[in-house]
């Protein structure tokens, strides 16, 4: 019997006011080596975000937030990080920080697609059942 890929992925969170810990996902990452594939895809909630917090910067948010998937997708446009091998790149992006803007711990799964992994994960951790 065939084994599934592994790969791995975390949930990108804000965190607008640090030292309360309250946070909203607002996307995920996903890195399979064996399917050469990493990629960040963002769906921030305004309305949920600004109901945690209502002063947050939205702009500077969104412009931090595009940052992830300009890494993830590498060339031209994606700064230095950008230019790295994809395992290098999930490091970087996985890498703890102190900021509003923040991954959860890596975690590890099997998929027969990263993407579709991705989609479902996206359904799991970010998109609102409302």
């Amino acid at each position: 019997m065939p084994t599934l890929p592994s790969f791995d992925y975390a949930v990108v969170r804000i965190v607008p006011r640090v030292e309360r810990e309250e946070f909203l996902n607002v996307g995920v990452i996903v890195f399979c080596a064996e399917h050469d594939f990493l990629e960040a895809v963002i769906e921030l909630d305004e309305l949920r975000l600004r109901a945690l917090s209502p002063s947050v910067d939205l702009e500077t948010v969104r412009d931090h937030l595009a940052a992830f998937t300009r890494t993830s997708a590498g060339g031209p446009g994606s700064g230095p990080i950008g230019a790295l091998p994809l395992r290098e790149r999930w490091s970087w992006l996985v890498a703890p920080r102190s900021t509003i803007l923040q991954t959860s711990a890596p975690h590890v799964g099997l998929c027969q697609s990263p993407a579709s992994a991705l989609d479902r994960l996206l359904d799991q951790y970010v998109r609102s059942t409302r």
